[in-house]
């Protein structure tokens, strides 16, 4: 099975809610999809969000260095070469950790085609029902307290809450969510980088001293503030967890050899995909620490990508931020992975095991080769 045509497409989905963090507000999941295309006719599908103040990665960047620097490589190649694949989509070029992830989703999506059997399996899982959080976005106390009942209304029980644009206002907003919810739900908090360190030590030791219980704190201070998560870590009692801040293996490395986190929150947008996020896991489990499989946002193509790698690595993944369908109106994905509410059902059919999909928008100057 060799590669063909590398292609792209948009495909965008209207959220239910806007999605406000401490750096950014969206309403709509925009994906660029790559379709890779086989000489024997099988299709591969990865996708990826754009996300400049993140991983500094667009829609236009993706396609360009795709097109210009690791798409030529890759054409001819045999999908069987997994390790080959992902080596020269890694190396090619340095940064675009998005481009190579949604590159790397479509050629692991054909591997299990090649093979004819779900991703999940070949990579050593087993486990095919997951179930995820959901994001609860920043804003007045009145309409998160209104969005948290309707989470739990929807069957959620963990509700992973957006803070970190007033520290005053984001520990009285903490406070009132776990008044009403602590009964029914996990409460696991997101700051988005929105505190210093010495805020997060005021706000976490003055919300405990209240009797707030927290499953996690993700992403306290700046991601390139490893000190300050070392003295988050080291005066609180609630488990803090890098997300910005650990993007490579290394970096996941540097961080537990400190102490600096008790939890890593893998995102293939930040690793470049799946054979770096397995990488990842694999290093966790050595350090005996915990992971969060999380996104940014996309939709249910490279959700199914991450729900693939959680279940191969459920040893090491043991809690699931995979909710960026439900967030939307409508998935337009048919067949593959299921995202119903809280619960993830992944499928044995092939790959990703995706069948069609509705609204694509092809991308005429984006095809590759011409």
């Amino acid at each position: 099975m060799k590669i063909k045509a590398i292609r792209f497409a948009k495909l965008k989905v209207p959220l239910v809610t806007p999605f406000k963090t401490a750096l950014r507000e969206v309403s709509f999941i925009e994906d660029l999809v790559v379709i890779i295309e086989t000489h024997c006719g099988q299709i591969g599908y990865g996708s990826a969000a754009s996300t400049p103040v993140i991983t500094g990665d667009t829609h236009q960047g993706m396609i360009s260095v795709i097109k210009q620097f690791i798409a030529p490589k890759l054409l001819g190649l045999e999908i069987e070469n997994i390790n080959q694949l992902t080596h020269i989509i890694q190396t090619t070029v340095v940064g675009n950790s998005s481009a190579k992830a949604a590159l790397e989703i479509a050629v692991y999506d054909l591997w299990g085609k090649l093979y004819k059997a779900p991703l999940y399996k070949l990579l050593g899982g087993g486990q095919s029902e997951l179930k995820t959080d959901i994001t609860i976005s920043v804003d007045n106390i009145d309409k998160m307290l209104s969005d948290c009942q309707l989470a739990v209304d929807q069957g959620f029980d963990v509700l992973k809450v957006k803070i970190g644009n007033n520290l005053n206002q984001d520990i009285e907003r903490v406070k009132a969510i776990y008044a009403g919810f602590a009964s029914k739900a996990l409460l696991r908090l997101d700051v988005n980088q929105g505190w210093s360190a010495k805020q997060t030590v005021q706000a976490l030791q003055q919300l405990e001293h209240a009797g707030v219980v927290l499953e996690l704190v993700e992403q306290p201070v700046k991601s390139n503030d490893i000190q300050g998560l070392k003295y988050i870590t080291d005066r609180v009692n609630t488990p803090i967890m890098a997300d910005e801040s650990a993007f490579s293996p290394q970096q996941v490395i540097q961080l537990l050899e400190l102490g600096a986190v008790d939890i890593i929150n893998i995102k293939l947008m930040k690793t470049g995909g799946l054979s770096r996020a397995i990488e990842i896991a694999n290093i966790t489990a050595q350090y005996q620490a915990q992971c969060m499989i999380g996104c940014m946002l996309e939709g249910s193509i490279a959700m199914a990508g991450a729900a693939h790698l959680a279940s191969a690595k459920a040893q090491q993944i043991s809690k699931i931020d995979l909710d960026g369908p439900a967030l939307g109106q409508y998935d337009p994905v048919q067949g593959g992975v299921e995202f119903n509410g809280p619960q993830i059902t992944l499928s044995d059919a092939p790959g990703l095991g995706i069948e069609s999909i509705n609204g694509l928008e092809l991308i005429t100057n984006g095809v590759w080769p011409e």
